[in-house]
């Protein structure tokens, strides 16, 4: 059982000594602090709040709830078309917001319309309450610690925010995912009931099969597909064969979506979105991600053929669930918490200060890489100024902002604001896998 109270190590000279103990809860904190109050300027500024907003914003909850709307009125096929679908974004939202792309199978659509029934503020926060509370149950239940520092550092991820920004499933998912390993070995049943109910979201389950089956749990194997075929099979009677033909026309398009760039590739957490970030081709990210897949179900096979500790396979099948899914969005990455929980349940040495130090710096990353990456230029350039880089240029012509001259002149406090103004309206705080 993690202790976050007790040192378990005397301190180190690096990073890493200072993450024991009482001084990792601290960290945490301050973490944890700080994501809170960028977490309430985003929904100021989002909200028009701070400086005015030249278009309406939005979340991937949006795309949910407009999915629901359609699929309740009787018209559930045309979640899957994008003019129908965006019409009903922007009436439950505002108008003029930017699409958000719903490539979820029908079986997702059973959950969009039960919220639906509600007002859109009231589904939404009803949605992000209820599989946050679940997402914390099933974590600390892993982590067989109920105390306030183990609450705090759960919630100083910075994916916890990500997800609630944005309306996200990545606490359903996480949750689905741990519980189902959690009893697996008491309830195997149960287990695979919740295996199956994965189903909406089938990239992160391709490598459970392999998983159940080479650590010899048959009856969750089985219970598994048939939850799942349970789901298909009443979003079949509920909203009929059409609207699984709309959502394979949708999905048989989407890669289009990814590989464009209209998701943005720094958004991706798998090896596809990283070639394709480093400017690499298509087909070498494909091949890239196809080697990482068959390495992933290798790990997979291996961790549970050979029926290592629980905490060893969980944590194993849950990472290599990341690595292997074909789209993997940055929010996705709460399943890797869940991997990280039974790490800290393992009884096996502690990790290393090299992989302390390692772990901390992809959790802060991550936490920050989408301003990074998505922020024009201009934005770039103040950011920079803000380190002390008052010189700084953009990274190459093409993307040198066009301000007439006239307008290089103004305040700076003028400056700044347009700056927040296009940064709160800007198309990257709403994406939808």
């Amino acid at each position: 059982m993690p202790d976050f109270h007790q040192a378990s190590e005397p301190p180190f000279a690096s990073i890493a000594g200072f993450l024991t103990g009482p001084r990792l809860a601290r960290a945490c904190a301050a973490l944890l602090a700080l994501e809170i109050a960028v977490f309430l300027f985003l929904i100021a500024g989002t909200h028009g709040w701070i400086v005015p907003l030249e278009r309406a914003t939005t979340t991937d909850f949006a795309s949910f709830y407009a999915a629901g709307k359609l699929a309740a009125a009787g018209t559930p096929a045309l979640a899957y078309d994008q003019a129908a679908h965006h019409a009903m974004e922007q009436a439950v939202t505002a108008p003029g917001i930017e699409y958000q792309f719903f490539n979820y199978p029908p079986v997702y659509l059973l959950l969009c319309a039960v919220l639906a029934q509600l007002p859109y503020l009231a589904a939404f926060v009803l949605f992000i309450a209820a599989t946050f509370a679940f997402y914390l149950a099933v974590a600390r239940r892993i982590l067989g610690d109920r105390s306030p520092a183990a609450i705090v550092v759960l919630l100083s991820f910075p994916m916890v925010f990500w997800t609630m920004g944005l309306g996200q499933n990545a606490f359903l998912t996480a949750a689905l995912f741990g519980l189902a390993t959690v009893l697996l070995e008491s309830r195997p049943i149960a287990a695979g009931i919740l295996f199956g109910l994965l189903c909406y979201k089938p990239h992160f389950g391709v490598l459970v099969p392999i998983a159940l089956a080479a650590g010899g749990y048959w009856r969750s194997f089985l219970a598994a597909g048939c939850s799942a075929a349970a789901l298909v099979l009443i979003s079949l009677a509920l909203f009929g064969w059409e609207t699984w033909q709309a959502f394979f026309v949708t999905a048989g398009a989407a890669h289009a979506v990814y590989e464009s760039g209209r998701i943005l590739f720094a958004g991706f957490a798998n090896p596809f979105g990283a070639v394709r970030l480093l400017g690499g081709p298509v087909a070498l990210a494909y091949a890239v991600q196809g080697l990482a897949s068959l390495a992933a179900a290798a790990l997979v096979l291996i961790v549970w053929r050979y029926r290592l500790s629980l905490p060893l396979r969980a944590a194993g099948l849950a990472a290599a669930s990341l690595v292997a899914a074909p789209v993997a969005i940055f929010y996705d990455l709460m399943l890797g918490t869940i991997a990280v929980c039974w790490l800290m349940r393992d009884e096996s040495p502690a990790l290393t200060p090299a992989e302390k130090t390692f772990f901390v710096a992809i959790t802060v990353l991550r936490g920050n890489h989408r301003v990074a990456a998505r922020c024009p230029p201009s934005r770039r350039k103040l950011a920079s100024a803000g380190r002390g880089h008052r010189n700084a240029r953009p990274v190459c012509d093409r993307d040198r902002p066009r301000l007439p001259r006239a307008r290089a002149a103004r305040p700076r406090l003028e400056l700044v604001a347009e700056t927040l103004r296009r940064l709160t309206n800007h198309p990257c705080w709403g994406v939808s896998p």
